[in-house]
């Protein structure tokens, strides 16, 4: 999520890596990497040091209209390229901030404006998308119809062959059962076949929530796995959002330190859930501001590239990953 995305978050309260790691470290099968909506990341000694192969980039649906958003996603696609990293692009609302959501595109629409992205950025190694970003909250326009978004599911899956493709992506928060439930429904034997879905867990990690109390009470990782798996036996899940928040509005304030904690708590979340869980994108690399933070911020280093406590948690993190 970046830094557009506070409203999306403020409501709702989402690579491998890995240089190399002390033979005494417990590996997981976890691959780990950043997102972030800057090309500029790629260019960070810091990031440089992680020795990451993997990204994440969310793309606004109908960006194939906006000559401003193309060349964005150009710039970043092209960067991650030159330094030979991964991009998983994740399709997305035109508007982040609107809530309620933009009135939600025809899935003819869909096809025709996200094949047009798929041609240009197949050509450019793009083989990892998603069908729909966060597609349960509010801000998205599928918030309210899981039927459109399996649609899109089926849509994408159709034009892009050889991909891999995440096919529902959900955030942690109450109802998330329900709407996995309806979506599977609507997307039959797709859904029940699809590879790979994708979970939002911020709540969770920020306010460390075990995986026995989410198993419990708490709309969480276990719990999403859970509503998946009565349908689809055999799909494996990437944390396509996640990470440890410097700040976020007033349920988190400014606190560095607990971000590194929590950011060391990610880490241990996916020892919990390996065998199901494939990826893990932390969000984000910049910051919002240096010396405070300014709303939604879950930086790893400050805007002007200077280190924050959490690096340190996240390369330590790093040492259990795989590529």
């Amino acid at each position: 999520m970046n830094r557009r995305l506070l409203p999306t978050l403020l409501i709702a309260l989402g690579l491998v890596v890995a240089g190399p790691v002390a033979t005494s470290a417990a590996k997981t099968k976890v691959a780990v990497g950043i997102g972030d909506q800057s090309p500029e990341m790629f260019a960070d000694a810091n990031w440089k040091a992680l020795n990451i192969k993997k990204t994440r980039y969310f793309i606004e649906w109908n960006a194939i209209d906006q000559p401003k958003e193309i060349a964005k996603a150009d710039q970043f696609v092209n960067a991650a390229r030159a330094a030979g990293v991964k991009v998983f692009l994740h399709i997305s609302t035109d508007d982040i901030n609107s809530v309620p959501a933009r009135p939600l595109p025809s899935t003819s629409n869909y096809k025709k404006k996200v094949k047009a992205l798929v041609t240009r950025y197949k050509a450019r190694g793009v083989t990892e998308w998603g069908a729909w970003n966060e597609a349960n909250h509010k801000s998205q326009p599928t918030s309210k119809n899981p039927k459109r978004a399996a649609d899109f599911y089926k849509a994408l899956k159709g034009m892009c062959k050889n991909c891999k493709i995440v096919a529902l992506d959900v955030l942690d928060q109450a109802g998330v059962e329900r709407y996995i439930a309806r979506w599977l429904k609507a997307a039959g034997p797709s859904g029940r076949s699809a590879k790979i879905f994708g979970i939002h867990n911020y709540s969770q990690v920020n306010r460390r929530i075990t995986a026995k109390k989410a198993s419990n009470r708490y709309p969480g990782t276990a719990r999403i796995i859970k509503a998946v798996r009565k349908k689809n036996k055999k799909a494996k899940f990437w944390y396509t959002e996640t990470g440890g928040l410097a700040s976020f509005g007033g349920a988190f304030e400014c606190d560095r330190k607990r971000q590194a904690n929590r950011t060391k708590f990610m880490f241990d979340m996916i020892k919990t859930y390996d065998k199901d869980v494939e990826r893990l994108y932390a969000y984000n690399w910049f910051g919002t501001g240096n010396g405070g933070c300014d709303g939604f911020d879950a930086g790893l280093v400050e805007s002007d590239g200077d280190l924050r406590p959490a690096y340190a948690s996240f390369k330590k993190g790093l040492k259990s990953a795989t590529r």
